[in-house]
């Protein structure tokens, strides 16, 4: 499975690299440096049929040394290249001053000031490429008084909508932004927008790292290139504070499956509690998605008024009458009902009454919307019954009701880095809870309590803004529970949940209402083979 490293891990698996003899300093620089520029051809071809102008910018770290690396295998390649670099170039660490001395061989540097960038904008109006090394991935405080270099690279970029140049091009990661929690760090007196370098293409090396999925990460890094530099698969001791995070992907599926053996009862029977009358089509849509996913039965628990709504509405799912907590108390003495799903449409009071019924009952459970909200006034009596058997499906306000303290850490501009991160605040969540909590978004991310995470973000090739749509997440509450249902794992069903849930919106595109996704699953599902 993917794996996200953060800049310490990413630190330290070059560092082992580097003291084991595999490769040295400089050559890592020069690998990363002509990877980048590789990149930069293969998703721009027009700029590699010939030469242009091109500006790079080099920081007072090793990021700036991969900078140097760019403008000389751009000027060999016959492109004129202006080159600023911040800071004293005798300060700069042995291998980037190495690749500074090479570069001042061939070419000149300029200091870089606001002044002499509005002088150079203006200048050379025929720059096709503008190259950011400034900060890499290693940045831990607000890049103080560079706001307006910032601004001027995003102003770059935004012209390109307009037929305009440069391009601009990222080393690592967009400077000014937290490798591990994709937010800018905030320079006290700037808007948060003027801090961190907003990109057409970011090229990283090695893997990719949290901040490039999470918050502003893909805002500002535009299209994203993983460049292969050489280094080991994984470097670093993968304990529960180091464990790297895992990006989802289609190889995280498990086999979904039937056999030619199976019987109804071996896919799990799934009880999905509705709303009274006129609140039932949430649960009806979870209904539909649970057995889209596999699950071979699903009841609607239905308060009796709702009973004549309900069955005028539904046929393959069944119907059963369930009006408080007693009814569910002896509804769940069916020892097949193996998972539950409390929440879409169920209604405040309805939720307090039957959610610590369901918990006590000790089957699978997804707890979403309503059985979260309910809880909003003392989420502490909801931890104390939760099992690791549950599954808590919150978006952000609904999150901050239950979780408060880890919210308001997780809402504060950083001003130094690394930056408390959406894993961070899901991680520490679902340790409090005892169950795994997907904190859904267009970065979703998921977290056990034993801190093993991963992150599914709708960005990139996996972008689906048509998600953003009333009920679908009633779908992913359902097809979470029908996964339940067929016996995988809380942590496993939620990946998988999620992933297929982005899959079918992405099969469908625009237009997609919730009703849509369970009928791309069976497709999803054909295609993927499994």
């Amino acid at each position: 499975m993917p794996k996200l490293l953060s800049s310490s891990q990413m630190r330290a698996a070059e560092r082992a690299a580097i003291e084991s003899g595999l490769v040295t300093g400089l050559e890592l620089m020069e690998r990363a440096g002509r990877g980048v520029v590789e990149a930069v051809f293969e998703t721009w071809p027009d700029l590699a049929a010939g030469s242009g102008r091109a500006v790079v910018f080099c920081g007072p770290g090793n990021n700036g040394g991969d900078g140097f690396v760019v403008a000389r295998i751009l000027k060999e390649w016959g492109w004129v290249v202006d080159l600023f670099l911040l800071g004293d170039p005798e300060k700069l660490p042995a291998d980037a001053r190495a690749n500074y001395e090479r570069w001042c061989a061939m070419g000149s540097c300029h200091g870089l000031s606001d002044d002499a960038l509005d002088a150079y904008a203006a200048a050379c109006s025929d720059t096709v490429l503008a190259v950011d090394a400034l900060f890499g991935t290693g940045l831990t405080r607000p890049v103080a008084g560079l706001p307006r270099t910032m601004r001027k690279l995003g102003q770059w970029k935004a012209s390109l909508s307009e037929g305009g140049c440069p391009r601009v091009v990222c080393v690592d990661i967009p400077s000014g932004l937290c490798a591990d929690s994709g937010r800018r760090l905030v320079s006290e007196g700037f808007a948060p927008e003027d801090c961190a370098v907003s990109a057409n293409l970011t090229v990283t090396f090695h893997t990719a790292k949290p901040g490039h999925y999470l918050a502003e990460g893909p805002e500002c890094c535009g299209r994203m290139s993983v460049v292969d530099i050489g280094l080991p698969a994984l470097s670093v001791e993968e304990t529960p504070d180091q464990r790297p995070s895992v990006l989802l992907g289609p190889e995280n599926l498990p086999d979904l499956r039937k056999s030619a053996f199976d019987h109804k009862y071996g896919h799990g029977h799934a009880l999905i509690l509705t709303g009274d009358t006129g609140r039932t089509g949430a649960a009806r849509l979870a209904s539909r998605g649970a057995l889209r996913a596999g699950a071979g039965l699903v009841t609607l628990g239905v308060p009796p008024a709702a009973l004549q709504e309900v069955a005028s509405q539904v046929t393959a799912v069944m119907i059963e009458q369930i009006a408080g907590a007693e009814g569910l108390a002896i509804a769940l003495r069916d020892q097949r009902l193996n998972a539950l799903c409390l929440g879409p449409g169920l209604g405040l009071d309805r939720a307090r009454s039957l959610v610590p019924v369901a918990l006590e009952s000790g089957r699978a459970t997804v707890l979403d919307a309503d059985a979260l909200s309910a809880f909003a006034e003392d989420p502490a009596s909801l931890m104390k019954i939760l099992h690791e058997n549950c599954v808590l499906t919150p978006h952000g306000g609904e999150f901050a009701r239950l979780f408060p303290e880890i919210s308001a850490k997780l809402s504060l501009h950083p001003k130094d880095g690394p930056a408390f991160s959406k894993v961070d605040a899901v991680r520490e969540a679902a340790g409090r809870a005892g169950c795994v909590v997907l904190l859904k978004g267009p970065d979703t991310v998921i977290a056990g309590p034993d801190g093993r995470c991963s992150i599914h973000s709708a960005h990139y090739d996996r972008a689906a803004p048509w998600l953003a749509i009333a009920g679908a997440g009633d779908v992913l509450a359902g097809f979470l529970t029908g996964l339940l249902a067929r016996g995988l794992h809380p942590l496993n069903a939620a990946e998988t949940a999620v992933w297929l849930h982005v899959e079918c919106a992405r099969a469908f595109g625009p237009g997609l209402i919730a009703e849509d996704l369970p009928e791309q699953l069976p497709g999803v599902l054909k295609r993927l083979q499994i």
